[in-house]
């Protein structure tokens, strides 16, 4: 789908969309001067009550035929001065729903109606269109074509937003910026929604050479005899009970002067997790296919980034490998050595996406970058801590913690600050190995494990890790723009504000 700005009239759309808020005193929607046809239908909505201009409030007038328009629909924004870019980006969900469940092809959004009661226009705008475009994700990669029911459904093909005035060239950029973080974010999705019989280590990063040509990305990508050489005990350990081989892949951008530190993100990318020999039970397991999206996040931060042209040297860590439960595998009891030469006990193979992100973290370390920032699905714990609404950020140090604040609030991802201290550190202690790869008991599993990652990172390196296993998957029950049974692509807005902060 194509959305385009436009000065109007655009009389030759059938449907026109029409934003109004909700005033406070009289409770009945207030919104731009229009027609008195188009007037009457609102005035008959506020008389049988179905429409006040509430938040999330539509009404679909089809065959109205009202300046050229055969159909109308009236959208509420909710109260005026509560208004956020979140807000916008929840209503261009709506608005595409809404328009795709009454079978409309090509539309057009009065644009004045709908940004009227905001100061920052631009930043609303790529809310919106970021909205209408996340909402258009459906992945269909592995459905029969031309049997699919849907494939037969008409579809929203062109979003016109009509301005009174020709739009602004900050209006064209913003557009663009929210069509390359939505491209970036759905190929994020498409990775993780991918089965774990396609997209396996060797996949995922041929899909990420791929996707990274014409960018400007450097992408190398080490097969099983470089981590070997390169000491990654960790994502070895794992590895083993696999047929599949692992990968390292190592995203590079330069965006800015040679002299420059990078910034540094490491995802996990566990490409399938049965839990090893501490099996999961069979309920679900299917969705470990999500493992990976922290890997996946970090991919299409870096292609973002990218095709942003951000003025920021960044790399891209992604250790990936499957969690099996082979002949070979990896076993409790069994002490591995990480890159930096840490011993680890093993206690849990169900634990292991930590052991993968500890050698990542000790490369990535070598680098010595202005930030590192790892993110992971790394424990159920957040999800008890959390839900499914707020990514859990673990980092000790205060300036970084305001910084991630101010990053998430730019992109509307929902963040939550929790707690890392000494006491975590203790509890990760192993019995005859430097640490353990669990706990010694059932509580704090998410913090725990941010410190067990915290050990595998030089103390003079500002870092903080985000813990996605809440937010990667199955949050449309929050979210509009997300979704149903599919992957969120979440922290790949996030990770863009936070390098281009530096």
């Amino acid at each position: 789908m194509k959305v385009i700005l436009k000065k109007g009239p655009q009389s030759e759309l059938s449907t026109l969309v029409v934003c109004f808020t909700k005033d406070k005193k009289s409770g009945k929607p207030s919104g731009p001067k229009v027609g008195s046809d188009l007037q009457k239908l609102v005035d008959s909505a506020v008389t049988d009550t179905s429409f006040s201009g509430d938040r999330k409030e539509s009404v679909f007038y089809r065959a109205a035929n009202i300046a050229g328009h055969t159909n109308v629909l009236l959208m509420g924004l909710g109260d005026a001065a509560k208004l956020d870019n979140e807000c916008f980006r929840v209503v261009g969900a709506l608005v595409f729903q809404a328009l795709k469940a009454h079978k409309v092809t090509s539309a057009g959004v009065m644009a004045d109606s709908l940004l009227k009661n905001t100061k920052d226009t631009a930043g609303a705008l790529q809310a919106f269109v970021e909205g209408v475009e996340l909402a258009d994700y459906d992945f269909t990669d592995f459905k029969t074509k031309g049997k699919n029911k849907d494939d037969k459904k008409p579809k929203l093909e062109e979003l016109t937003m009509i301005f009174s005035n020709a739009p602004a060239a900050a209006l064209q950029k913003a557009l663009q910026t929210a069509e390359i973080l939505v491209e970036c974010q759905n190929f994020t999705r498409w990775l993780g929604d991918c089965p774990g019989n396609f997209m396996t280590p060797t996949q995922l990063a041929n899909e990420t050479v791929k996707a990274a040509k014409g960018t400007g990305l450097k992408v190398t990508v080490w097969d099983k005899a470089r981590i070997e050489k390169e000491k990654f005990g960790g994502l070895l350990a794992v590895a083993r009970g696999s047929d599949e081989d692992p990968r390292f892949i190592i995203m590079e951008y330069k965006g800015a002067g040679a002299g420059k530190k990078p910034v540094v993100f490491v995802g996990k990318g566990l490409t399938f997790d049965t839990g090893g020999i501490s099996i999961k039970p069979a309920a679900a397991m299917e969705e470990m296919k999500y493992d990976m999206m922290g890997g996946a996040g970090v991919i299409g931060a870096m292609l973002a980034l990218a095709k942003l042209k951000a003025k920021v040297n960044v790399v891209g860590l992604v250790p990936s490998t499957e969690n099996m439960p082979g002949a070979s595998a990896w076993k409790p009891g069994d002490i591995f050595y990480a890159r930096n030469g840490k011993s680890v006990e093993v206690f849990n193979t169900d634990a292991e996406g930590r052991l993968i992100l500890a050698d990542a973290l000790s490369y990535g370390s070598e680098l010595k970058p202005q930030a590192m920032f790892d993110t992971a699905t790394l424990t159920g714990a957040i999800l008890i801590s959390l839900g499914n609404t707020h990514t859990g950020v673990f980092t000790r140090d205060v300036k970084l913690r305001k910084r991630i604040q101010e990053a998430a609030e730019k992109s509307g991802e929902l963040m939550w600050a929790m707690p890392l201290t000494d006491w975590h550190v203790d509890d990760m202690k192993g019995t005859h190995a430097d640490l353990c790869n669990i706990s010694g008991g059932r509580l704090a599993g998410s913090c725990t494990a941010a410190a067990f990652l915290e050990q595998f990172v030089e103390q003079d390196i500002p870092w903080a890790h985000f813990d996605i296993a809440g937010t990667a998957w199955n949050v449309n029950s929050r979210f509009a723009y997300h979704p149903k049974k599919s992957a969120s692509g979440i922290i790949v807005r996030t990770f863009v504000e936070l390098a281009m902060s530096y």
